[in-house]
């Protein structure tokens, strides 16, 4: 049952105002000129830095949502998951009793089973893709038992997609009533719901897409698969992010961001660990309200926990993801 109380943390969702949805406007020059000043705010160097990169390592989805994923390859990434830094770079930080392991893993459905059986034991969640991922065009009634089947499944978090044609028309009823019936479909599972906003044509789509999805029950708002041709930019998560505040000012209710897509080096975390943190506070650079969406981001930021321990980049191939 879900809590109908912000101090719980649960979203449970709010009738649809459309008029707040149709009032929103996106000035695009000032979010341009904004998100492009967030990665020059702060210089975070040394001993701060590689905090950041552990910090960050707490809040990715690791992921892999290939054609030819195997059991052995989910089972490899599950073993990174839960030790997802070489036990001599955590000792030499000082870091090795602080039990660093990412958020979750993320897998189709056919690897739920694989995935929770070997992380069993540890604080990483199940993540699996749903909904006919990444289209999201698979007939309505097969994508609510894609949830309910991942969910008895094992699964802790569901990621679904969005039907990008209820935005881009304006169908704000029908993409409530979508998420509203995937999120009870979902039961206890955390919902995150992808936008796929590289096409959704514009900012104020984006927004009003976040602003329906969180009315409707949403855990978390996504940027992107990470299948289409522009995945997560800093404007589009400085939209999400207001929308997100907004929402908690008016229901007290803490909605997630998951920016995925795009996002390799390791260098790419600081600003949006920097933008969570100037937006909404502290509370969201951690891995409750915070992920990255990531596969080959986590090999760079071991390999750049190394430099600062021993001065010397090594090569990517010490550093093994999978």
């Amino acid at each position: 049952m879900v809590s109908d109380s912000p101090a719980d943390g649960r979203n449970p969702g709010m009738p649809l105002d459309l008029d707040w949805v149709r009032s929103v406007q996106a000035n695009l020059s000032a979010i341009e000129r904004r998100a492009a000043t967030i990665p020059g705010r702060r210089s975070v160097k040394k001993e701060w830095q590689a905090a950041w990169y552990l910090r960050a390592i707490t809040c990715m989805d690791l992921t892999t949502l290939a054609g030819d994923d195997t059991d052995g390859r989910v089972r490899r990434l599950c073993a990174k998951a839960r030790f997802p830094v070489r036990g001599d770079i955590l000792a030499a930080l000082g870091a090795q009793e602080l039990g660093i392991t990412t958020a979750a893993i993320c897998v189709y459905h056919h690897f739920i089973e694989t995935a929770r059986r070997a992380l069993e034991g540890s604080k990483v969640q199940v993540c699996a893709v749903s909904t006919g991922f990444p289209a999201g065009l698979s007939p309505f009634p097969q994508k609510l038992a894609e949830i309910k089947a991942s969910v008895a499944a094992g699964a802790q978090e569901i990621d679904i997609v969005i039907t990008r044609s209820h935005v881009l028309t304006g169908q704000w009823e029908r993409l409530y009533d979508e998420v509203r019936a995937y999120r009870e479909a979902c039961g206890e599972a955390h919902l995150k719901t992808i936008l796929a906003t590289g096409e959704l044509a514009t900012l104020r789509n984006v927004q009003r897409a976040s602003f329906v999805c969180m009315m409707a029950g949403a855990d978390f708002i996504k940027t992107s698969t990470g299948k289409e041709p522009v995945n997560a930019t800093l404007p589009v998560g400085l939209v999400m992010t207001r929308a997100i505040r907004a929402y908690q000012e008016r229901t007290g209710y803490k909605i997630g961001l998951k920016p995925a897509g795009g996002i390799r080096k390791a260098k790419e975390v600081l600003p949006w660990l920097s933008m969570m943190r100037d937006e909404l506070g502290v509370e969201w650079t951690g891995g409750d309200l915070f992920r990255f969406g990531a596969s080959s981001l986590l090999g760079d930021i071991e390999r750049q926990l190394e430099h600062h321990v021993t001065g010397r980049y090594s090569a990517a191939f010490r550093h093994p993801l999978a």
